[in-house]
């Protein structure tokens, strides 16, 4: 599954590619994703301009002048910029056309991801409004943790791994971090110091 550091790798290894560009069309062979994909996003989305790609947790926004494409990669997605006359495979559910010669395609195996389309803030939508910090941001630290584990019995692995408390950690990170920092996972996370959590 592409945890946040793969999600990031996607988004500045695309956004050269999209950053500028004024979508020809976008093409829907399967709408039955993690929720199906709405019906407006071909009207809406088409023919804007992706002004800039940025990433919220394990999300990818693609920003344009009436609003944003939310897209996540679910368990088994990947995007790729390919040749407009690659022809589609099994699994390739979406197409965004780059001009007259490039597509950024998404392939979805399992179709536990999504395309949504958001024309307000973002960040307001329900998916994304309650996501706790970023962890690389200067308001991930190990005070933050403390405050949101005092008192808590949940073991820490499921606690670092709830995305309301940091925005986008995974299984893998959460094993590596927790295994890196000497913490068992089954440990309460209202047990474990300060100390411990910086």
């Amino acid at each position: 599954m592409p945890e946040l550091p793969e999600v990031e790798i996607t988004r500045r290894g695309i956004e050269p590619y999209v950053r500028g560009q004024r979508l020809g069309g976008v093409v829907i062979r399967q709408r039955q994703l993690r929720w199906p994909v709405p019906r407006e996003i071909e009207s809406r989305f088409a023919h804007q301009v992706i002004e800039r790609v940025r990433r919220r947790a394990k999300y990818l926004l693609f920003q344009t002048g009436s609003g944003t494409a939310i897209l996540h990669l679910g368990m088994s997605g990947s995007l790729r910029v390919i040749n407009v006359n690659t022809p589609p495979q099994l699994h390739d559910h979406v197409d965004l056309m780059l001009g007259q010669q490039k597509v950024l395609r998404l392939r979805d195996p399992r179709r536990f991801g999504a395309l949504l389309w958001c024309e307000r803030d973002p960040l307001d939508h329900p998916l994304l409004k309650h996501l706790g910090p970023e962890p690389l941001s200067d308001a991930f630290d190990g005070e933050y943790l403390v405050r949101q584990a005092r008192a808590r019995r949940v073991a820490i692995k499921g606690f670092i791994m709830n995305s309301r408390i940091v925005a986008g950690v995974g299984n893998i990170y959460a094993n590596e971090a927790l295994f890196s920092a000497g913490i068992h996972p089954r440990r309460a996370a209202g047990r474990i110091s300060g100390a411990r959590y910086q």
